[in-house]
């Protein structure tokens, strides 16, 4: 699916472009994205094979009505329910962000961490990424308790994991071993 996603978000980014919206679209995938974690029937929805194409489009084209979506990301989200592709949706987000962030010098960073981080830690997370990258990194954090302690950074396709869970696991293979 990341490859269809990434299809339709670079067809969604350059009419967003040549429409001069690309912040427009930009901020109502973000809405999407949100309305998508805060919701399992949403979730639901997107990824069941159970709901014909002509219901996802009708249930996303009333949730954008009622967010105020803009008529292109409403448009947008029509065609990927007429083509059949509304399960393509989360991969499509993730990658018009990455598109939205090369197009600003800005690098995306996906940061989980064990319990949630202050506005200081983010600070320093965002500093040392920046130093690593020399971009200004947009970090979005998430909450996974399973992995103890530490972090679990995501750059594009780099993952750095300094999770407690990834150590122990590391440390159980080692002792198994010898």
């Amino acid at each position: 699916m990341a490859d269809v996603g990434a299809r339709y978000a670079q067809a969604l980014f350059e009419l967003a472009d040549e429409a001069k919206m690309v912040a427009v679209a930009e901020d109502d995938l973000k809405s999407l994205k949100a309305m998508s974690a805060e919701s399992a029937d949403l979730r639901r929805l997107i990824a069941s094979p159970a709901f014909s194409a002509e219901d996802k489009g009708k249930a996303l084209l009333a949730l954008a009505e009622k967010a105020h979506l803009n008529s292109l990301t409403k448009k947008f989200l029509g065609l990927l329910a007429a083509n059949n592709r509304v399960s393509a949706l989360p991969a499509t987000i993730l990658a018009f962000e990455k598109l939205a962030a090369d197009r600003r010098g800005a690098v995306a960073a996906e940061v989980t961490s064990a319990i949630k981080l202050t506005a200081a830690q983010q600070k320093a997370i965002a500093a040392q990424l920046k130093q690593a990258f020399g971009k200004d990194p947009e970090i979005s954090t998430t909450v996974d308790p399973s992995i103890l302690g530490g972090l679990k950074v995501k750059v594009g396709s780099k993952l750095f994991d300094a999770s407690l869970k990834s150590r122990l696991d590391q440390l159980k293979f080692a002792l198994k071993r010898a």
